[in-house]
């Protein structure tokens, strides 16, 4: 699988073109080469912004727009690779792309990495070999792969989560391999299995079905859930470690870690009032439902038990999330939004545990989006209400 100097010259000469534009463009190539060639466009394209280090390699080819979409980006390929310990074997069971398995698998000296998909396979060998990465690769559905295989230190698995139809799935039953029938046996084959999952798996469903489970980590990407990451370990029945990690620009990261049945231990901490800071966890802790251990550990109180906003009266500089500093709380009626808010004319809405979207919200005020002014629309103590803010950077 080696590409024509003539084509990556085409690619090279117009990859940062509108690739539906390209399409309807007339063209030399034969009607396959031609499709072949905008699919290499687009895959160059998605991965400037999601493998970076990949798109500055001119020889490496890309699989159709599906696979891309469920490829880690470099960033979260990186993060798991900094979980692992370094061993001898490692097994990437689902190896579609084959971003995570360049990344994970750099720590081990022997590589397999598995893929149902024959085309998959074929483009990943290519690509491996132009990354100078040593690797068996096999082309066999994970579940039969485990069938025979050895045992291996660390196995690595992200479930396809389409259906034959293309449909996305989410519960663990419904994605491919379903670990529900293979996890006794990935046990088997190794003492460290690591799963990745959709961020639209809810966690304690997934706890209660997968067991064995000792680390969960929820993964976000400048403040926006992008996957979970579940580690099996035999014989394991104690409470399992949630870490909440939230990868910013500058390889900053925000990381709050607790015992899964600490927030069922954790007492909740009303209220009485807005103090001078409002407090918004970022979408990993969001997600992971931290909502009372964050009062205990933080020191702060969480305005309504359905809100997820939290306020203090004493700033706290490394809360895991966005920080403000409270200049008005308002309530709904006509006069005190005409006192506040009559020379706002721009702001940053969000709402929380409130009746109105951030649409109608914005219609009602007549306020348009952007500036500094940040406005939380939520309830406190039963009552609707407006939070004035500015953001503290």
């Amino acid at each position: 699988m080696i590409l024509d100097p003539e084509i990556k010259e085409f690619i090279r000469n117009h990859k940062n073109e509108d690739v539906r534009k390209l399409a309807l463009k007339k063209s030399q190539l034969s009607s396959d080469m031609h499709t072949f060639v905008l699919q290499q466009i687009a895959g160059w394209q998605i991965a400037s912004k999601k493998v970076p280090s990949w798109a500055s390699v001119d020889d490496l080819i890309y699989p159709p727009h599906l696979s891309l979409e469920q490829c880690s980006s470099e960033q979260t390929a990186k993060y798991k690779t900094s979980l692992l310990q370094p061993a001898d074997s490692y097994a990437d069971l689902t190896g579609g792309m084959g971003v995570d398995f360049c990344f994970m698998s750099a720590k081990f000296p022997q590589r397999w990495f598995v893929e149902q998909n024959k085309s998959l396979c074929e483009i990943a060998q290519h690509n491996f070999a132009v990354l100078g990465i040593d690797v068996s690769v096999c082309n066999e559905e994970a579940s039969s792969f485990l069938q025979t295989c050895q045992a291996f230190d660390c196995i690595y698995l992200d479930p396809a989560r389409r259906d034959s139809k293309g449909r996305k799935m989410i519960s663990i039953a419904d994605c491919t391999p379903n670990l529900l029938e293979v996890k006794d046996l990935l046990l088997k084959k190794s003492a460290s299995v690591w799963i990745k999952y959709s961020p639209m798996l809810d966690i304690s469903v997934a706890l209660n079905e997968l067991k064995s489970v000792d680390q969960i980590h929820v993964v976000s990407v400048n403040n926006e859930c992008k996957e979970l990451l579940f580690h099996l370990k035999k014989q394991h029945e104690t409470s399992p470690t949630i870490t909440c990690v939230n990868l910013k620009k500058n390889n900053e990261q925000e990381v709050f870690s607790y015992l899964w049945e600490d927030e069922n231990t954790s007492a909740f901490h009303p209220a009485s009032q807005i103090e001078t800071y409002l407090y918004e966890p970022n979408a990993s802790i969001l997600k992971a439902g931290a909502f009372k251990i964050i009062c205990e550990r933080f020191n702060v109180k969480k305005i309504a038990l359905n809100s997820h906003l939290y306020t203090s009266d004493r700033y706290i500089d490394d809360f895991p999330g966005r920080r403000f500093k409270v200049e008005a709380s308002i309530s709904m009626n006509k006069q005190q939004i005409k006192e506040h808010l009559q020379d706002c004319r721009q702001a940053n809405i969000t709402t929380r545990n409130f009746p109105l979207s951030v649409e109608q919200l914005r219609s009602k005020l007549k306020i348009s989006d952007g500036g500094d002014v940040y406005l939380f629309a939520t309830t406190f103590q039963d009552q609707k209400i407006l939070l004035k803010t500015v953001a503290i950077r």
